[in-house]
């Protein structure tokens, strides 16, 4: 049976004549049922009530069988904005709101014979009215993933390339971002996938582990590598640790920890040359600091790293030349009692001063891997002190 013939001509006249009542109706039934149609604005209220009077005036319409009469366009009587503003689940009850009142009026619009069929018409056009809610959300939604995902791939190369402006933070607040800080990137090998490699697939994966962690994430694919910037991070090692299923095979740097986006840069330069750098070391942990690879970094030619040496390793020590000369001597020595020859100091001296060297600048020259770091910022501290450089 049509639409058109449900119920009788007589009854679908009444309906209509009654649609501006059963609309004002709807909406009272939603401030007097539902507590979160009170928090709306009232502009947002008045598109609710919009989407009220669209859904009687359509059950009018599909009643009389229009072939225009598609429920999707009961929600397309509001802005988009509202599919943010009201979940599903509320919009359903709105919908519902809506055909309990047709319900409560039957016996009032339609003839005797009618009842029944009117009864059944309106049952019929929830069922529609409800997928064609879903459908509207479910395109809402679609939409706004896409758009979230340009949003987030443009604030991911801002803070790569150091260009975080007011723009890229209002961006930003878009997706959540406004007032995260303590954030740290990661930056490893994208993982490879049976599905011509589609970056949605490792970006998706990073998102359900920050939800799963609790933490606010970014994340993109640039190239073969997948950058993560994570924030209200307390940990950053641990951190690393907990986003590692994430990556592919192979090394994972994570950046040092800065304040909020505008800082994001230090971590992400340090995160990518760390990334370049780390097969320098072979016994290389993962995931690895980027702070722990400042030799190799500074080999690599990451200007950062080499001015973080000479800040953390050759400056301090020039304020203890006895360090500076024990630390020089015991890199070219074979051991504590070939330094302590060299020195013409005893062994034990020796160990004292590499203990205040360590105090001092925060590396132990007893650790092969510490002792190469401190090596290449004293070699970078020589070839600076040389004049003819400089000037060069």
């Amino acid at each position: 049976m049509s639409r058109r013939g449900l119920v009788s001509l007589t009854t679908r006249r009444q309906v209509r004549r009654n649609g501006g009542d059963l609309a004002r109706a709807a909406t009272q039934r939603l401030e007097a049922q539902h507590d979160w149609y009170a928090r709306l604005t009232a502009q947002e209220r008045s598109w609710v009530g919009l989407v009220a009077q669209a859904g009687i005036a359509n059950f009018i319409q599909w009643l009389d069988g229009e072939e225009s009469a598609d429920t999707r366009t009961t929600f397309g009587a509001a802005p988009r904005e509202l599919t943010r503003t009201i979940t599903l689940a509320q919009t359903l009850e709105l919908a519902r709101s809506v055909v309990e009142v047709v319900e409560e009026h039957v016996e009032e619009l339609a003839k005797p014979a009618d009842v029944t069929d009117l009864r059944i018409a309106v049952l019929r056009y929830s069922r529609e009215i409800a997928f064609g809610a879903a459908q509207v959300y479910a395109h809402a939604a679609e939409q706004r993933g896409a758009w979230d995902a340009r949003l987030e791939s443009l604030v991911i190369d801002a803070v790569m390339r150091g260009e975080v402006d007011e723009s890229i933070r209002t961006r930003a607040a878009a997706l959540g971002w406004g007032d995260v800080t303590d954030l740290v990137v990661l930056v490893g090998d994208s993982p490879r996938s049976s599905d011509d490699d589609d970056p949605a697939l490792a970006v998706g994966q990073v998102h359900r582990t920050a939800q799963r962690l609790d933490l606010p994430v970014l994340a993109g694919v640039q190239g073969a590598r997948l950058v993560a910037v994570v924030g209200s991070v307390q940990d950053p090692a641990a951190t690393a640790v907990g986003f590692a299923e994430c990556f592919a095979d192979g090394d994972l740097v994570h950046g040092p920890l800065v304040t909020d986006l505008t800082e994001g840069a230090v971590s992400a330069h340090a995160a990518v040359a760390g990334h370049v750098a780390a097969p320098g070391w072979p016994a290389r942990p993962r995931p690895v600091a980027a702070d722990d690879l400042l030799g190799e970094r500074a080999v690599a030619g990451d200007d950062l790293a080499r001015a973080t040496l000479i800040e953390q390793v050759q400056l301090p020590l020039e304020e203890h030349p006895s360090l500076l000369d024990t630390a020089r001597t015991h890199l070219e020595s074979p051991g504590l009692e070939a330094t302590a020859r060299t020195l013409i100091v005893h062994v034990n001296t020796v160990r004292y001063r590499l203990g205040r060297i360590s105090e001092v600048i925060g590396y132990d020259l007893t650790v092969p891997h510490e002792a190469f770091t401190v090596r290449v910022a004293l070699t970078l501290g020589a070839i600076l002190e040389d004049p003819s450089n400089i000037a060069g």
